[in-house]
């Protein structure tokens, strides 16, 4: 989607995927090192002016760059991305400084609004998953206000529990929105909730069921799946239990795409031709 947008827009710009180690990240980051490309093109590192990060990358890159540029021209980092214990976009200035920003969060919150059509000002949310994906989730709802009435947590993994549990308690913000729940407590949870949201992996595979039983989803319900290569059994199990809004991840990933876009180039993104490029590409 961004190679249709540089087209559209006559930027003299390329998008290319890149294998960066984690022992290479820092130095990656800091422009002091060669890169090939998954084509076996090769680039400085100081040339690459805007680029996106991913699993495994994200929080380790975070805490790099709060070290190395803990201000940069967006300010100190900002509570959103804070909250989300990690970024996935980043800016080379001409001066070397590096803007880091998470457009999974602006990309969530800004689909969550376009494609959902729903405002989470004191609403009950249920979540599913509480690892990366979830913290930009939990991030999303609460960076501007108003905010909602109550994020409900459920997360089968105790380890990744504890862990969130222990950076949220970082942010007073979160002190009274957060509950962790445990599966037991979900039936009740649910009847209050007016938005239930999988950050969980359940979906990606086709033969994955539903995150939460069929007979749980109420009409009134909106529900969100990150999940964005097909149509998982929760989408399914909404639509057959009359649930009128329910979507998947694909804005999410168009805006989270947009917001780099737009960072990188400080132009204004071509929204549709990047939606058009998007959808061709997951139809292959």
């Amino acid at each position: 989607m961004h190679n249709a947008a540089f087209k559209e827009l006559n930027i003299p710009a390329e998008y290319r995927l890149f294998e960066v180690k984690p022992e290479e990240l820092e130095e990656f980051l800091l422009g002091n090192i060669p890169v090939t490309d998954t084509q076996g093109k090769s680039f400085s590192s100081q040339e690459i002016l805007g680029f996106n990060i991913t699993i495994p990358h994200k929080v380790r890159a975070k805490e790099i760059l709060e070290s190395k540029f803990p201000v940069t021209g967006l300010g100190k980092t900002l509570p959103y991305v804070k909250i989300s214990g990690a970024i996935n976009t980043v800016k080379r200035k001409a001066d070397g400084a590096l803007e880091y920003i998470n457009t999974d969060v602006t990309g969530f919150s800004k689909s969550l609004r376009e494609d959902l059509k729903f405002s989470p000002k004191d609403k009950n949310i249920l979540l599913i998953g509480c690892g990366g994906a979830g913290r930009a989730v939990v991030a999303g709802l609460v960076w501007k206000a108003p905010h909602p009435a109550k994020i409900y947590i459920y997360e089968c993994n105790n380890e990744t529990v504890e862990s969130t549990r222990k950076h949220f308690e970082q942010f007073t913000v979160l002190s009274r929105e957060i509950e962790f729940i445990s599966s037991e407590q979900i039936p009740e949870v649910i009847k209050k909730c007016e938005l239930l949201v999988n950050a969980s992996p359940v979906g990606m595979k086709e033969s994955d069921g539903s995150v939460i039983d069929k007979n749980l989803l109420h009409k009134d319900l909106y529900v969100y799946d990150l999940v964005y290569n097909r149509e998982t059994q929760l989408i399914k199990d909404a639509k057959s239990q009359g649930v009128k809004n329910a979507v998947n991840g694909l804005g999410m990933l168009l805006y989270q795409g947009v917001d780099a876009f737009e960072l990188w180039t400080c132009q204004k993104a071509p929204v549709e031709i990047m939606r058009k490029a998007l959808i061709e590409a997951l139809s292959k």
